[in-house]
Order: C-alpha cells, then sequence, then structure tokens
C-alpha cells in the first residue's frame, strides 16, 4: 500500500527540506543521495493535475507555469524535485 510523509515527518527527517507551495497532496516522498540530505519529491503530473483543476490552466498552461515558476525556483540543495511517472 502507498504512503505518502505527513509534513511533519518530512521535517522530522530534513528540516531545511523546502516544499512547494499549493503541492502538498503531490508529495511521493524523499528522495535520497550519497553525501546530500534528503529532500521532498513530488509527483510531476499530480502537479499539472492540480494547477488544471485548482486554477483552470490547460495542461499546456499548467506545464509551463510548472517548469517555470516551480521547478525553475532552485534555491539551492534543499530545493524538491519532480518525478515524471
Amino acid at each position: 500500500m502507498e504512503t505518502n510523509l505527513t509534513l511533519d515527518e518530512i521535517a522530522d527527517i530534513n528540516p531545511e527540506a523546502m516544499l512547494a507551495d499549493g503541492f502538498s497532496e503531490a508529495i511521493l516522498g524523499m528522495c535520497l543521495q550519497f553525501g546530500c540530505e534528503p529532500i521532498v519529491a513530488y509527483d510531476y503530473n499530480k502537479c499539472i493535475d492540480i494547477l488544471i483543476k485548482r486554477d483552470g490552466m490547460t495542461t499546456s498552461e499548467a506545464s509551463d507555469y510548472i517548469q517555470f515558476n516551480v521547478i525553475g525556483a532552485y534555491v539551492g540543495n534543499n530545493t524538491p524535485v519532480f518525478i515524471m511517472r
């Protein structure tokens, strides 16, 4: 059974982990990489779906928004990642 981490669990694992505002329903878990702190991983397609349903965007608009405003907002090692499934 698939379970998602809660925001409290994420904070316990890495208090410096950054979140993408408005996309908590798309959190898959956390990514681990040698020598780095765990970071939050989001389902890219679920993020697109959130923008379509919540904000009335088209698929193209949602994709452009995610690419420029969310993925493009890299702010260091604790920036979340987005996984295409």
